[in-house]
């Protein structure tokens, strides 16, 4: 899921939820095409409780995580959480810090919320192409966890 005004308004092209769809295709799970969204915490919150609503079980969003005014996708994310995992963001922004020093201004959270691993990437192709290993190394184990299954 994108989140960008600009892409939602037909003004730019969404290249990063590309990204992350290609990744988890190719890790073997079964994934839509990336939607887009506008920025704001509602418009978030909305999106991911009807991507909950349809069956997903693993939600990756990309953008709105910076300081610009408009960049709410934590706050909406949060709205939607149940609990949150916060390893997964800190190993995302110190991952990120080693390629591009301003990826620690990113303010992405992650966390699940029912049966669903949800976790927000910055915007940037390059953000997710190296946040994407990332989440695909904990997906499964998160996923099984939720079903009961053992450590």
């Amino acid at each position: 899921m994108t989140v960008s005004d600009r892409s939602a308004a037909g003004l730019r092209e969404d290249r990063s939820g590309p990204v992350a769809v290609a990744a988890l295709r190719e890790a073997g799970f079964a994934v839509a095409d990336a939607t887009v969204v506008p920025d704001g915490a509602g418009a978030v919150a909305a999106a991911l409780r009807a991507a909950l609503d349809g069956g997903a079980r693993v939600i990756v969003t990309t953008g709105g995580t910076g300081v610009a005014p408009r960049d709410r996708t934590p706050e909406g994310t949060a709205e939607v959480l149940d609990r949150e995992l916060p390893g997964i963001a800190e190993e995302l922004r110190r991952r990120g810090a080693a390629e591009k020093p301003a990826a620690v201004l990113s303010r992405g959270i992650a966390g699940v919320a029912g049966r669903a691993l949800i976790v927000n990437l910055p915007g940037s192709t390059a953000a997710v192409a190296s946040g994407m290993p990332v989440i695909l190394a904990v997906a499964g184990h998160v996923i099984d966890q939720l079903e009961g299954g053992d450590h």
